[in-house]
């Protein structure tokens, strides 16, 4: 799968996790740019991003991450090839 790919299938769960009609989700979108990202929904929408991809993240990896980009890039690491 690739990261465009990924990205399309994040920026679905960011519609429904934010309770949002849409948003613009790129690579670069962070939860600077979604005034409904906070913390409670950030652990709602990597909790429904474990079970779409079936992985499971490290805490290291979530404090990682700066951007949806960052994101899609360690979901593609852990799918199977």
């Amino acid at each position: 799968m690739t990261v465009e790919e990924i990205v399309a299938k994040i920026a679905d769960v960011m519609v429904d996790v934010f309770d949002v009609d849409e948003l613009d989700v790129t690579e670069a979108t962070s939860a600077d740019d979604v005034d409904e990202w906070d913390s409670l929904s950030h652990i709602r929408f990597i909790i429904t991003l474990e079970r779409l991809f079936k992985i499971k993240f490290l805490n290291e990896e979530i404090a990682d991450l700066k951007n949806v980009g960052d994101l899609a890039r360690v979901i593609q690491a852990k799918l199977p090839a």
